[in-house]
């Protein structure tokens, strides 16, 4: 736990299982620089340093993609550690600088409207297919895919439609628009590996609900 995000480390996979966070008016600031660092809260066999990404970009096309984003986030008082490894994956540029990226705009502009006070999210990876492994490390898989879950108040409800859930695989189109990408919770939790529970602390009877149907959150990200 920190201040500016939550996470749970896979000690297998190198990268967090989830990543989750809150974005209000306050917490997000724009050019905080980029110092990519090896997560001191954990075991260094558990998660990577910074060499571990060496040529990964020119060989894979791939950014240091944050799941908890820094811009959304910066203005949160340990935002440095946006920028722990343990909160960055191997993201191909087209995703991470397009549709995953619109996406994360679309969420910030989403917390600075008058009558919401907070986006609540989890963002993960997925690994259901071989991509590619890092150039520098053969045992560390890129993830093949990405999902992303919000709500807006206290809790996710069927009768306001106040959430919203999207997958997009590793090798989305830079041109594709997230709107396309929407899905239920439960689909997403059907994918994960290991298995998760989002959303666990809903009344059985509320989870069953919302997490089967697609929110209406998406119509104020700008979808139609």
């Amino acid at each position: 736990y920190r201040h500016v995000y939550t996470l749970n480390n896979n000690s297998a996979t190198k990268f967090a299982n989830w990543v989750a966070y809150s974005v209000t008016k306050t917490s997000q600031a724009s050019g905080r620089p980029r110092n990519w660092a090896q997560d001191p809260d954990l075991p260094p066999s558990d998660t990577l340093a910074p060499s571990a990404y060496k040529n990964a970009h020119t060989l894979l096309k791939v950014d240091r993609g944050h799941q908890a984003p820094l811009a959304g986030l910066g203005g949160v008082s340990d935002w440095p550690s946006l920028n722990y490894l343990s909160n960055i994956t191997p993201q191909k540029s087209a995703l991470n600088q397009g549709a995953w990226a619109a996406l994360e705009n679309r969420v910030r502009e989403l917390a600075k409207q008058a009558d919401v006070s907070v986006v609540h999210v989890v963002t993960g990876p997925l690994f259901e297919r071989h991509i590619a492994t890092l150039p520098e490390d053969a045992t560390v898989e890129i993830p093949s895919g990405y999902w992303k879950v919000l709500f807006t108040g206290t809790a996710p409800s069927k009768s306001e439609g106040n959430y919203a859930a999207f997958i997009m695989d590793q090798n989305t189109p830079r041109s594709a628009n997230f709107c396309d990408y929407q899905v239920t919770v439960e689909a997403i939790e059907h994918k994960t590996k290991p298995v998760l529970t989002l959303w666990s602390a809903l009344p059985e009877a509320v989870a069953s609900e919302v997490k089967t149907t697609k929110g209406s959150l998406v119509q104020k990200l700008g979808c139609r």
